[in-house]
């Protein structure tokens, strides 16, 4: 939706790369919700069930709900989902359900409050974000996912007080190895937990069983606890990376398609879609061009480089 945030999280914009003399897009370089759509709208032949709206933070974008208002009446389109660091969701939340919005993500690293407002860097407060999930739940945005990228040495031992905290809510509760989402922290591999240990630290206090994914090629792997309250999920995207079962491809907010999260080129379909010639059939056949060409496997590709972290099981653990 937008390439600006209003955090500066190690993880994805650090301020060491956004700084404040940091060169933003201009609107104009921005999709029109236009145009987003008409290329929504050329994908659902190929395939195309289900969109996520991300940033930057989404929420910054002026009007989303008249994009999901657009989205949703798109014939084909069964899902649409946001991902939010959650700072304007408290008054934003029944908005984007009156919207037609279907889920929605947050992201929250800690419980802790001198530890998040250390990690999102601009000293912003947990509690107004859990009152973004609050009110998301209120809205029936629901079940709420939270995902909480794991640093070691920053928050790795708020793990557990986070699935204690939301194994009773209608939330289900998602761990993220660290990694360099933003392709500008370098890959610093003794900051990786892997979700074995991460695991392994909340089973040992509420034992958790496994459950089967939701469909194929589901990123996150899935436990209940095992008194039947609640489901937390591990996602890891370094130490056991999901490339040969990828099906998502990335819109930038400036008409770029990527085919892989962590992919440094992508394929101009704004100049496509701003072509007065352009169609909808010729769009098409440039995403089906785009798509049969793909060989990502970034993750994959960078086993050797993870193969000495520690590999745990994950399994159930526990009385």
């Amino acid at each position: 939706m937008t390439d600006r945030c209003n955090f500066r999280c190690a993880y994805c914009m650090p301020k060491e790369a956004f700084g404040s003399d940091f060169v933003f897009m201009d609107r104009k370089e921005l999709l029109h919700f236009g145009e987003i759509g008409s290329i929504v709208q050329a994908a659902v032949p190929l395939g195309v069930r289900k969109l996520r709206l991300t940033g930057g933070e989404p929420l910054l974008r002026k009007d989303i709900d008249w994009l999901i208002k657009g989205l949703k009446a798109i014939p084909g389109i069964d899902d649409v989902a946001m991902t939010t660091n959650g700072s304007l969701l408290a008054r934003k939340a029944k908005m984007l359900a009156e919207a037609g919005l279907d889920r929605i993500t947050v992201s929250l690293d800690s419980l802790d409050d001198a530890t998040f407002r250390a990690m999102n860097d601009v000293d912003f407060a947990v509690e107004k974000v859990l009152s973004g999930i609050d009110a998301a739940i209120e809205a029936g945005l629901t079940p709420v996912k939270v995902n909480t990228v794991v640093k070691r040495g920053a928050n790795d031992g708020d793990v557990v007080d986070l699935a204690r905290y939301f194994r009773d809510k209608p939330v289900i509760l998602r761990f993220i190895e660290y990694m360099d989402v933003g392709t500008k922290n370098g890959w610093r591999l003794e900051d990786v937990v892997p979700s074995g240990e991460t695991f392994q630290r909340i089973a040992a206090e509420l034992p958790l069983v496994p459950i089967e994914p939701n469909y194929e090629g589901e990123v996150a792997r899935r436990f209940r606890y095992a008194d039947g309250q609640g489901e937390v999920g591990f996602i890891s995207s370094v130490t056991k990376p999901f490339c040969s079962t990828c099906h998502r491809a990335r819109l930038s907010a400036d008409g770029k398609l990527y085919t892989c999260l962590f992919a440094t080129q992508g394929h101009d379909l704004k100049s496509l879609i701003r072509d007065e010639d352009a169609s909808e059939e010729r769009l098409g056949q440039e995403l089906a061009r785009i798509w049969a060409a793909r060989d990502d496997a970034y993750s994959e590709l960078r086993t050797d480089g993870t193969r000495d972290l520690p590999k745990v099981e994950m399994s159930y653990i526990g009385g």
